[in-house]
This record gives structure tokens, C-alpha cells and sequence, in this order.
């Protein structure tokens, strides 16, 4: 048999144990990157349940059981902090807040090769299945995708489908950094990555949840009423450690901040709260969240969010169609995702805001696209069409 080299061919290893995982750990420290995944659990809680970590090296593929009995995963914080491995992974937004989770701080330096996809020109939504098959050649097993991976014992085939991942992940890694050496375009995904190990992209603050829910209003009372509710439920939530939205639903919290409700009767008929609920401890935190909101005094509210202050002077859909064509035309010529240079939202913002301070004016994305977007809009260009190809014309 030959000797193996590659982590590919490589068997997985299941590690229980903090002196194996310690010896893995010292292992791959000496090698210039490692890939990552993890398996966790999070539809019954708040806070992400981390059952298993994969990693794979040139020779190593690794299955690190997280809730073995007795282990510290000392080791993997320490290998994730050294700057001298990069640690890959492919969509790593919800692992690297794990890792936050467990060790305070993310895996640096980072490389997520869904990014990297979109910036090599891969499409908007570059999947590890398409880039295991179009770089890797190799196809994935998608039996156990919805594993329970907090049951114990993990079975063999568990342990083969998680490795897969990391094994996988290498060459798609090394093909995307080629590709992207060659197209001088590492450093675009260097700023992404930038941001992905920013701590503060993670941070749960209550008091800011209220924006996820979008609200289309100026009414400033009414949105300090949602500022109490959102960061009420996003507390209670936190403390209880169960989804937010199992606690009350998005729809319900908007109701609810409408009506104002001052009493526990008053909230008990707001839709999906039950008379326990309102009569209870739980129901008694949001009256109170509420009541508190209400004697808020004028210079501590809320102030209302763009799009409703936007409301009297709506974008020319026009341009906003404009922006978009110039937009898919960038991202044809250069060969990059549309979706990251910039989304619907950013347009809307170009088209009716001044100075708006969006990521597709800065960096890459404005020698890209931002700076053509601008003169489209300060009517310096405009767009014609060439052959089959839309074509950019000085004013």
C-alpha cells in the first residue's frame, strides 16, 4: 500500500480525549492551514450547542467529539489563536460565533471559502456542494446532514460524513487560492475576511434588536415601545436559552409594541400569548419593559430607521433599475458575485442618500463598482448597449 500524504486518503480519527486532542493540536500547529467544521445543535436553544469539531491537515483528519466526558478543548482555542495557521472554512459566519462562544475570541488568521467563491466568480451562492464538485472533484454524502449531532455514540458513518467536510475542504481551499493569486484578487478576500473576524459582527446587543425587525414607521413612541419589547424577549431569550422566536414571535412583539398593553389581561389577548404567560414572571418583564418605555422622555427616543425617514422621498425606480444593470454588468465584466459588491438595500441607499455609507463605496468594491455607480448617478455616465453586452459611456 502506498504511504498516504494527503489528509484525503487519510481514515478519521475520533478524538475523545484532552491528551489526544492536545497531540493533534501540536500537530497541525506546524502546518501552514488547517481546515474546519463543526456540527452543532441550536433549533431547541439560544445559544449554539457545539457537539463536534473537524479538522483536517496534510496527514491528520479529525473528528473531536465536544461533549466526550472530560475533555478541554484547551488546545483547539490555542491552535484557532495561532497566527501562524490559517484556519479555512467554508460559510463560517455561525462557527466562528462558536468559537467566540467557547474561547472568546475568533479564529485568526480566517479563510472562508464561500467568500473566496464569490469573489473568484463562482455566483451568488457558491454551495460546498458545487465547489467540492467543480474544484475537488469529488461528491458529497448528504445521508447524515441532519444528524443529531448531540446523540451519543457518534456511529461510524457520522464520523465519515463529518470528515468529508475537512478532507474535502483542502483542495477546494488550494484551487481558490491559486485561482485567486493568479486573478491578483487575494486581498479582496482578505478585507471580507476582515470583517468575518471582527468580534463586534457577533455581538448580541438587546438594546439594537429591534432593528432586525424593520419597522416602517416614525412614530418614535411606538419604536421605543419595539426598542423595550425586542430587547426584553432578546434578554429573556439569552437567559432561559431558548430561540427567540419560541418565546414570542416577531409578528406577536410588533402587535404587542402597537397596543402597548398595561395589564396581564390586556397582553393575554395579543396572538400566541397565553394567559399563563401573561400572568406569569415572564409576562410581568415585558409589562415592565413597556411601562418603562412609556416614560421615556422625548430626547431618549428612538430615532426612526432610513427607510421611513426616506419615506417622503422615495428612490426613482428608474434609477434604482439603472443601478442595477450597471451592477450586473461590473460583476459580468470582472468576473465577482453581485450579491457581495453590493445588495438591493445599498442601491436603494446610493440611489436617494447623498453621502450613504455603504460597503460598495469603499475598498475593492468601489474600484469595481462604486466609483462607475456614482458617476451614474451625478449623471457623468451613461449606459448603452454594445453587441450582446451592456456598455458604459462618459458624460
Amino acid at each position: 500500500m502506498s504511504r498516504r500524504t494527503q489528509a484525503q486518503d487519510a481514515d478519521p480519527v475520533l478524538i475523545t480525549t484532552t491528551e489526544a486532542l492536545a497531540e493533534l493540536c501540536a500537530r497541525l500547529r506546524a502546518e501552514p492551514f488547517v481546515t474546519v467544521d463543526t456540527e452543532f445543535m441550536r433549533e431547541k436553544t439560544y445559544w449554539p450547542e457545539l457537539c463536534v469539531v473537524q479538522l483536517g491537515g496534510q496527514t491528520d483528519v479529525a473528528v473531536i467529539d465536544a461533549q466526550a466526558e472530560g475533555l478541554d478543548l484547551a488546545p483547539l482555542g490555542e491552535l484557532f489563536a495561532d497566527p501562524a495557521v490559517t484556519k479555512v472554512f467554508h460559510a463560517a459566519r455561525q462557527d466562528v460565533e462558536i468559537c467566540i462562544l467557547r474561547f472568546g475570541a475568533p479564529p485568526r488568521p480566517l479563510f472562508d471559502t464561500q467568500v473566496a467563491a464569490m469573489v473568484a466568480g463562482f455566483g451568488d451562492q457558491a454551495s460546498y456542494d458545487s465547489l467540492v464538485r467543480g474544484l475537488a472533484g469529488a461528491s458529497i454524502d448528504k445521508a447524515h446532514r441532519f444528524s443529531d449531532w448531540s446523540a451519543r455514540p457518534l456511529s461510524a458513518a457520522q464520523v465519515a460524513y463529518a470528515a468529508a467536510d475537512v478532507t474535502h475542504l483542502r483542495r477546494v481551499y488550494t484551487a481558490l487560492v491559486e485561482r485567486l493569486t493568479e486573478d491578483g484578487r487575494l486581498s479582496w478576500v482578505a478585507e471580507e475576511m476582515a470583517e468575518l473576524m471582527d468580534p463586534a459582527t457577533y455581538r448580541q446587543d438587546p438594546d439594537t434588536a429591534w432593528e432586525r425587525l424593520k419597522p416602517r414607521t416614525s412614530n418614535r413612541r411606538y419604536l421605543a415601545a419595539i426598542r423595550a419589547a425586542a430587547a426584553w424577549r432578546e434578554r429573556e431569550a439569552q437567559r432561559v436559552n431558548i430561540p427567540r422566536q419560541r418565546l414570542v414571535r416577531d409578528e406577536t412583539l410588533l402587535e404587542i409594541a402597537a397596543t402597548q398593553p398595561a395589564t396581564a389581561g390586556e397582553l393575554a389577548r395579543a396572538r400566541g400569548i397565553t394567559k399563563g404567560f401573561a400572568d406569569g414572571k415572564t409576562g410581568a418583564g415585558l409589562l415592565a419593559a413597556l411601562a418603562a418605555a412609556k416614560e421615556l422622555p422625548e430626547a431618549e427616543l428612538p430615532e426612526p430607521p432610513r427607510q421611513a425617514q426616506n419615506q417622503g422621498a422615495p428612490a426613482s425606480p428608474a434609477l434604482i433599475a439603472l443601478l442595477k444593470v450597471l451592477l450586473a454588468a461590473k460583476a459580468e465584466e470582472h468576473h465577482v458575485a453581485p450579491r457581495l459588491i453590493a445588495s438591493s438595500d445599498e442601491l436603494e441607499r446610493l440611489a436617494t442618500e447623498a453621502e450613504p455609507g455603504i460597503p460598495a463605496l469603499h475598498g475593492w468594491r468601489r474600484q469595481v463598482f462604486g466609483q462607475s455607480a456614482l458617476a451614474l448617478k451625478n449623471g457623468k455616465l451613461a449606459l448603452g448597449v454594445e453587441g450582446r453586452k451592456v456598455k458604459l459611456i462618459q458624460g
